[in-house]
């Protein structure tokens, strides 16, 4: 079951970059929540190529079609099915790769595992196969919803290599994050990362950095308390994307340099009766369950693999060669990625939240 995610709300993926479509279908919605493609569409534009000039310029419309499990605007509890067609592949810009393995790609690990691979694109190695996980994610996301109306999930380019972004957390919002293209929440960030972005796509070159998320809304009770913990669930989403490289919540790797008593939350009751922390440095989950704060983590991406750079590898039989890649890449993940992280979260509190409903009747 390796392409599938979830417990109670599960996704399976499908497709390859270079084929006829990408999609997924996913089991365990519950039924009449109001759902159309224009739903899911929403975030596949945030997702799909060509939409600015620091992402790759494949041109796809990545129209989503739902061929099973809505009836009238709305789930009907049975598997909802969502196809992309594929429309702008150009496979002979991988011709070299089928005996030319590229340096940090999954050639040879997919060689070693299956002894076959998808040449054009990666196969399902593509960040191409993330277009079922949005599209799922905006299933999960109308689930949430209808059930937690004060459920928000806002991720953002938090930095590009050593720019980083300054954000006032109560000030984070969509309309900030949307409002430039490399989606951080700090205007003037945004046009160093923009800056540099561009530099590195000229030199034929790539870059990374960090995004960071923020879940609001999220009632206490979620998770399960050992193998299950919400956060082990949420690095397992995040590491599964492609191109991550670490997961880091609350405080993070900086509360391993925190005594105990600064790294405590302490407890309080406010005015409403609602039990509180006075500081999040546990990332709203503690003991792998929520507790109603919100929940806070980072993710760091890799620079992107595919550099249109001469660089040393060796073809499937050990022969040393060298390589250019050819072909349609961004230099950068990370403005893509923002929806990518977003509908991840989505996925696992939703099916958090089932399995809460279930076990808690």
């Amino acid at each position: 079951m390796a392409s599938s995610f979830g417990t109670l709300f599960r996704v399976s993926t499908f497709g390859e970059s270079h084929g006829p479509a990408v999609g997924c279908i996913v089991d365990g919605c519950p039924p009449q929540i109001p759902l159309n493609a224009d739903d899911i569409q929403i975030e596949l534009d945030r997702r799909r190529p060509g939409q600015s000039r620091i992402v790759t310029q494949r041109k796809e419309g990545d129209r989503a079609e739902i061929l099973s499990g809505v009836v009238d605007g709305q789930t009907v509890g049975t598997p909802i099915a969502i196809m992309v067609r594929n429309e702008d592949q150009r496979s002979d810009a991988y011709k070299e790769m089928e005996t030319a393995y590229r340096p940090s790609h999954a050639d040879y690990t997919y060689d070693a595992k299956y002894g076959v691979r998808a040449v054009a694109g990666g196969g399902r190695s593509s960040a191409r196969e993330t277009i079922g996980r949005v599209a799922a994610g905006a299933i999960a996301q109308k689930v949430l919803a209808t059930n937690l109306p004060g459920y928000q999930c806002l991720a953002y380019v938090h930095s590009v290599k050593d720019i980083v972004a300054t954000v006032d957390p109560e000030k984070l919002s969509r309309e900030l994050v949307e409002s430039n293209i490399v989606r951080t929440a700090d205007p003037v960030a945004a046009e160093k990362m923009i800056a540099l972005i561009e530099e590195m796509r000229k030199e034929g070159n790539s870059v990374g950095g960090v995004i960071e998320c923020v879940v609001r809304g999220v009632p206490a009770g979620l998770g399960e308390p050992v193998f299950d913990k919400l956060e082990a669930e949420l690095a397992k989403a995040m590491l599964s994307l492609p191109a991550t490289k670490g997961f880091e919540i609350g405080s993070g790797f900086g509360g391993a340099r925190m005594t105990g008593l600064q790294h405590n939350d302490e407890f309080y009751t406010d005015d409403a009766g609602k039990i509180r922390t006075r500081t999040n440095r546990s990332g709203g989950i503690q003991g792998g369950i929520s507790n109603g704060e919100e929940i806070v983590f980072r993710v760091a991406f890799k620079p992107t693999a595919t550099v249109l750079r001469e660089q040393n590898t060796v073809t499937r039989d050990g022969t040393a060669t060298t390589l250019k890649a050819r072909g349609r890449h961004d230099p950068c993940v990370l403005p893509r990625a923002v929806p990518m992280v977003e509908a991840m979260v989505h996925l696992v509190v939703a099916d958090h939240w089932l399995r809460q409903r279930a076990q808690n009747a």
